[in-house]
């Protein structure tokens, strides 16, 4: 177990860390997190606790998933890690011939051209049939509850739903009418505390619980979506979700200080996370909000991206190894790189020398860090009508270049920001973390391990603590809970430094550790989100 006092709170905090014995789930939205509890009060275990949880979420915070996105696990079952991979690929139809055909220079954020095929139900479907206890329809039954009958809208979910309708706009986007009649009141965003209800979300839920997501894929939605597509000038076709099956991994990792933080192989980018963490594994730490530390870990992080920007793609088309950009000696190389003042990002050659969280624990010591995303908001905007089904706009990531690593190809995966993280120590499982929000992610990662490992904080301490982030070349910004003696440190060493008042830009996480020895669970939850940790 992490050494950590459960009573010190350096930072402003709205919560104290949370203790259970029996269970534990930590969401970004109450009403998904006690779902997931009502799963294990009923015999079920972590995994449908995450189902569940997932589920709910898709209805409740549909401003940061939905059923047609992608999404990913990592699973801790009978001392062994198991990794999920649900991320969708680009349909056969779209290819950089066809861009560039519809006039494109680089792929769009919104309509039907960075859609690619959705693997979220197909996580769900597949974690219950491997690992789950529960009958797959009760799993679903609360969230069909919650956009049948109705839910209060939360305030972060409120802001985040009136942001997504003033870049949705009719004259902007006329494909996007579908997204305008299922997710708006009177035309407008629902407001904090208002009821929303999504019928057509819960007839689809229905759906999808009778056969196990397999309509969504192999029978009534996938036609529907195929023949919506068809007609809209989609390139996602049957055949594209006929073929489509989730994916079991081998998870990748780094031991950082005595501890093992574990990650999705690429195409997702955890591995940048633990590139940043064996760059920073080679300095000494003695004070979390110092210059010295801020400044290592932000040019740590500014090397670990570019590497990953400019290398990682669908696993099958990488162009070199995990374990290349992982090996010591590239690391040594990538480390000696950092001096005293900022630099601008540039990749190395390893040939030369290399969005919603949740996270469930149950009595019997099973964990699951699971996260899932339509990538900007409510992703492409596009919704197939009559279902709540907004399509993910993954396919933005990739590059019109055919010389780029990330190029787009029929069939093919993108660069994927989305990452559940695990942390265990000597073969014993610590548990799940994540920090969702797109390319923050690694970034919070990396964050997160140093403020449990490093600087000893609780869960919860670890979440409160203000967070720095790399915006692009030299751009680094910071929240405005850090001190400005900090802020202006950065500056001088020639970061180019913004502070920012809107904490949401930084990502929203959630911890679980397990005390191997007596199998207590201890749970931080987000303070930039309606978060919530339920207990059994």
């Amino acid at each position: 177990m992490l050494t950590f006092s459960a009573h010190e709170y350096p930072y402003a905090s709205q919560r104290q860390s949370v203790f259970a014995r029996r269970g534990m789930v930590a969401a970004s939205q109450p009403l998904a997190a006690e779902a997931g509890i009502e799963m294990l009060r009923n015999g079920g275990n972590a995994i449908d606790a995450a189902i569940a949880t997932a589920a709910a979420l898709t209805v409740v915070e549909p401003t940061g998933c939905g059923i047609g996105g992608d999404a990913f696990a990592l699973v801790w079952v009978k001392n062994q890690l198991h990794g999920l991979d649900a991320s969708g690929h680009a349909p056969q139809a779209l290819s950089i011939e066809a861009m560039q055909a519809a006039g494109y220079e680089k792929m769009p954020v919104y309509g039907w051209a960075p859609v690619t095929v959705p693997g979220c139900p197909a996580a769900w479907a597949e974690l219950s049939r491997r690992f789950g206890r529960l009958p797959f329809a009760a799993l679903l039954q609360p969230a069909i509850d919650l956009a049948r009958d109705g839910f209060p809208v939360s305030p972060v979910v409120a802001h985040q739903w009136q942001t997504a309708l003033e870049e949705y706009t009719p004259e902007r986007q006329p494909v996007l009418e579908s997204w305008f009649s299922t997710f708006l009141i009177d035309g407008r965003a629902p407001k904090a505390g208002e009821l929303f209800r999504n019928p057509a979300q819960a007839d689809t839920l229905v759906e999808l619980a009778a056969t196990q997501c397999e309509s969504f894929y192999r029978g009534s939605i996938a036609q529907r979506l195929a023949a919506h597509s068809e007609a809209t000038g989609g390139y996602l076709r049957a055949s594209d979700l006929y073929d489509y099956r989730a994916k079991w991994v081998e998870p990748i990792s780094a031991n950082y200080r005595g501890v093992d933080v574990w990650e999705i192989p690429p195409s997702g980018q955890g591995l940048i996370a633990l590139m940043a963490l064996k760059i920073l594994e080679g300095f000494q730490f003695d004070q979390r909000d110092s210059q010295h530390t801020w400044h290592r870990q932000l040019e740590a992080m500014k090397l670990a991206y570019s590497d990953g920007l400019h290398y990682i793609t669908d696993p099958e088309h990488m162009r070199v190894a995990v374990e290349q950009l992982l090996s010591p000696g590239y690391i040594e190389q990538r480390r000696a790189q950092i001096g005293e003042r900022a630099q601008p990002p540039l990749h190395g050659d390893p040939h030369a020398s290399g969005t919603v969280y949740l996270a469930t624990a149950d009595a019997e010591g099973n964990m699951v860090s699971f996260i899932q995303s339509c990538y900007h908001g409510f992703g492409s905007g596009v919704v197939l009508p009559d279902s709540g089904i907004s399509l993910q706009n993954r396919g933005s990531e990739f590059s019109l270049d055919p010389g780029h690593a990330n190029s787009l190809a029929p069939g093919k995966q993108t660069f994927h920001t989305i990452i559940p993280g695990f942390l265990s120590k000597d073969g014993q499982a610590l548990g799940p973390f994540g920090v969702m929000g797109g390319y923050m992610q690694p970034q919070g990662h990396v964050q997160m391990v140093m403020n449990l490992v490093d600087f000893g904080l609780n869960p919860q301490a670890a979440l409160d603590a203000p967070r720095w982030q790399w915006l692009g070349e030299m751009k680094v910004g910071i929240e405005q809970e850090a001190s400005r003696d900090l802020a202006f440190a950065l500056a001088r060493r020639g970061h180019e430094v913004s502070v920012t008042c809107d904490r949401t830009d930084y990502g929203r996480g959630q911890i679980i550790l397990r005390d191997p020895d007596s199998g207590v669970l201890c749970g931080g939850t987000e303070p930039r989100a309606d978060s919530h940790i339920a207990v059994y």
